[in-house]
């Protein structure tokens, strides 16, 4: 063979080989390049267990709740060996029935038990934080109720985290529910980094001021026109939400009020996300 085909044939070879590994390098690159995580994220409350019907009935809110399909669940108004729902731990309960892990944060003592917020999800949850807000306690002329947020980090299948809270402002002050708002953007949105997802019943209609205070730091997770959510026999206002941040991190692709008339008060607030940054 003369020296000119064989650097011929030594050219094709090294060619062939960097080829191959430029095939390799692709199918690599393709491989690590997964796809963001989808997450179904519901805002619940459960008016302790109780349905429209007078009825205390834990296996109905665990169907509604399955049958969303649902990743992570922000529950409000759970009790915890409660008299009044026949002592049953309602936060371990659903649980149980929905294949789903639980923390639950109390925010009072009442009638024996424990009476607050939960948390119930599907993904790996690395921390768990309880955070008590501002209100005005009860007294003779006014009746108010402790208000709380419980705050998960979970971790999705491809190692990204983030973080989840449930909350429930008050029901009938309205400088609580102003007090509430920024207390949660303070503990949760103010030089914080991780992505975040808050679910809750804010007692707040979105023109009014404890809305327009969160959105100055969230977005709101909503269709548009904002569906309404309570009471869910006849739904007449929006006052139960799903807000994220920082946008950047997240997609909404879907917003939708869950159309439940009977098993609570409430209706269930459903969103859909892509989670796009680590």
């Amino acid at each position: 063979m003369s020296q000119l085909k064989r650097k011929a044939n030594l050219r094709g070879r090294i060619v062939g080989k960097l080829c191959t590994l430029l095939l390799l390098w692709s199918m690599a690159s393709v491989c690590a390049a997964e796809p963001a995580p989808r997450l179904r994220v519901l805002s619940y409350n459960i008016h302790y267990g109780q349905g429209n019907d007078g009825v205390y009935d834990i296996r109905r809110l665990a169907q509604v709740i399955a049958e969303t399909q649902a990743d992570l669940v922000g529950l409000q108004e759970v009790d915890v060996g409660v008299r009044r729902s026949g002592q049953v731990h309602q936060a371990q309960r659903l649980a149980e029935l929905t294949g789903m892990s639980v923390r639950f944060g109390p925010t009072q003592h009442y009638e024996g038990g424990l009476f607050g917020n939960a948390v119930l999800s599907r993904l790996p949850i690395l921390d768990v934080a309880i955070h008590p807000l501002p209100y005005t306690e009860s007294s003779e002329e006014l009746v108010t109720y402790p208000r709380g947020a419980i705050a998960v980090i979970v971790q999705t299948a491809g190692d990204a985290k983030f973080r989840f809270v449930s909350t429930h402002f008050q029901h009938n002050v309205a400088k609580d529910r102003l007090a509430e708002a920024k207390q949660i953007n303070e503990l949760f949105a103010n030089n914080a980094s991780l992505p975040t997802l808050l679910a809750g019943d804010m007692n707040a209609t979105p023109e009014s001021e404890p809305i327009v205070e969160l959105v100055k730091s969230w977005s709101n997770a909503s269709d548009d026109p904002p569906s309404p959510s309570a009471p869910s026999a006849q739904p007449r206002v929006r006052i139960d939400y799903l807000f994220y941040r920082p946008a950047v991190s997240w997609k909404l692709l879907d917003a939708r009020v869950i159309d439940e008339p009977m098993a609570s008060d409430h209706c269930p607030v459903l969103a859909e996300f892509e989670l796009l940054a680590k």
